[in-house]
This record gives structure tokens, sequence and C-alpha cells, in this order.
């Protein structure tokens, strides 16, 4: 499990990260989302001791990331695929992490198998395309056989195998009750993926829920309902705490409602003798539910001009 509590960061005037506070719990995916700056890449750095917090805290299974003796056998970690010695092999790299880790070198081969990279093995990691070099991360990350993954962008430079491929691996560690945590600007894959999410903006929380939730809390999520009662409906409905609008043309007996979940509106109908003849939840995707929650926390914005 990870913990941040209260996290801060600054670096002279300006805050990265502040007063953060969330939890990623073992056996689900965790999405981490966030507009460019929000201080995603800064909370992953915090978490892993890679920087030093200004205030507040963070731990892995209790205890903050450096007091955990040999590391990957506590957390494995993908940040930046591009930072290893491109005259190494991938089986020398991954080798010098296992020594340095107390892994056995049979880990070695097995994680390269793990990761597609068999055939790789003996080739220079400078010559490796981004796809393969974020699967070499990956087998990196997953060489202590860690109950703690993060992985921040690790899709970049895949083909759509491999993104189906890591989409499915994300959902066999968080199967296996590991703790998943995934940063990524893909909503797609977050939709496909993640149970949970933690959405930050200008490095304060603005939420942390499940991912059906976040995106209900979009203007664009509502109850769609048919009836040819719909006047007497609509009164039921907003003196029951509902907001209701046309649905489609003008002519049509059809309501959109917000603030009423549909199990409530079926029995709201049914109470006052209304017949219905179309009952259907509509969500709005992650996308619109991100675009319209983060909209204010957006730090770089372009412009209209040509």
């Amino acid at each position: 499990m990870i913990e941040v509590n209260e996290l801060t960061k600054r670096y002279g005037a300006k805050t990265a990260v502040e007063q953060l506070s969330f939890t990623v719990r073992p056996g689900q995916v965790t999405g981490f989302l966030g507009p460019n700056g929000a201080g995603k890449s800064t909370t992953l750095r915090l978490i892993l001791g890679l920087e030093t917090p200004t205030g507040g805290a963070a731990s892995v299974s209790g205890v903050p990331f450096r007091g955990h003796a040999r590391g990957l056998r506590h957390v494995g970690a993908l940040l930046d695929a591009g930072q290893v010695h491109g005259g190494r092999t991938a089986t020398a790299h991954l080798s010098a992490l296992a020594r340095s880790n107390g892994i056995s070198p049979r880990r070695v081969a097995e994680v390269l198998e793990a990761v597609g990279l068999v055939e790789a093995a003996k080739r220079r990691i400078g010559g490796f395309s981004l796809g393969m070099k974020q699967r070499l991360g990956i087998a990196a990350a997953l060489l202590g056989d860690p109950p703690v993954l993060m992985f921040d962008e690790p899709v970049n430079g895949m083909d759509p195998e491999g993104v189906l491929w890591m989409r499915r691996l994300l959902r066999s560690l968080a199967a296996e009750g590991r703790t998943v945590f995934l940063s990524s600007h893909l909503m797609s894959e977050m939709e496909n993926t993640a149970d949970q999410l933690v959405v930050i903006g200008r490095g304060r929380l603005i939420a942390a829920e499940s991912l059906r939730d976040f995106a209900a809390r979009s203007a664009g999520s509502a109850v769609v309902v048919g009836t040819r009662q719909a006047a007497e409906l609509a009164t039921v409905l907003t003196a029951a705490g509902g907001s209701v609008e046309p649905e489609g043309s003008a002519g049509a007996e059809r309501l959109a409602v917000t603030g009423l979940p549909a199990d409530r509106i079926s029995v709201l109908a049914f109470e006052n003798g209304i017949l219905l003849n179309e009952l259907t939840a509509r969500s709005a995707s992650l996308e619109e539910a991100f675009m319209e929650l983060t909209g204010a926390s957006v730090e770089y914005q372009a412009g209209n001009s040509r």
C-alpha cells in the first residue's frame, strides 16, 4: 500500500505539490491523472525518495521507501525508460540490478521472457526502440517480485499489441493482490485499466475515488427517462431533488435527469402511477469528466491566435 499524507514540495517560490493526501490500496489498479504541470512526476519521485519533501510524508507498506533495504523487493517502478546505460545489454542491465538487490540471477531470464525480450537479451540497449526500452523498464520493475508497482506512462512508444499486453499485465498484477499505481495521460487506457483514480491539479488533490464515481460527477452524466406523462414526472422528480431537462427534440416525451439515480427514479415513478417506457443511465466519458473537473487547474493553455 502507498500512503501520502499532507505531502508538500516547493522549489523556491514555486509549489509543485501542496498538502497532498491519498492512499493507493492493493488488489486494484489506481490511475494517477492531472493536467501537464499538475505535479504527478514530482509526487512519484517523492514517494520513491528521489526528492525530499518540504512537508508531509509518503510511505510504502508503512515506512518511507528509503527505509526499505533492497528496494526492488518492495517497490518496482518505471519512471523514465530512457534512463539506462545504452552500452549495456538488457541482460547486463538487469543482472546489475539483481546483484545490488540480492535477487537470484535466474530471475533475470524470467522477467525478460515475461516482457517478450528474450531474443533481444544480448543486444545493446542503445539500439532499442522506445517500446523495447519500455518493456525493459517493466522487466526491471518486476525483477524483485515486489508487492507495490508504480508506472509512469508505460505504453509510450508501444504498438497496439504492446498496449494490449500492458493492459493485461496491469490487471493481472492487481488480481494477484499487488498495489498498482499507474500515471498516464491516455484516457482510453485509464478507462480500460483503472479501478480507482487519484486526480490532482496544480499540486492539489481534486478527487480520490472510483473511476465510475469520478465520471459520474460530470454534467454529461444523466438518466434518460421516456414517458407519456413527462410533465407529471418532471414535477415529481424535481420535488425529490432532481434536475430535469427535455431530452431530444421539442416534441419528444423524454427527460434528462441529474441528481437522482435510475433506481430512485423508477421507484418514484411507480409510487406516483407513472408508466415509463425508457430508463437509461447515460455516463460521461472519463475524458469529459477530466476536462470539466480539471479545467481550472490547467497551468499551460494554448491560445486561439493563428
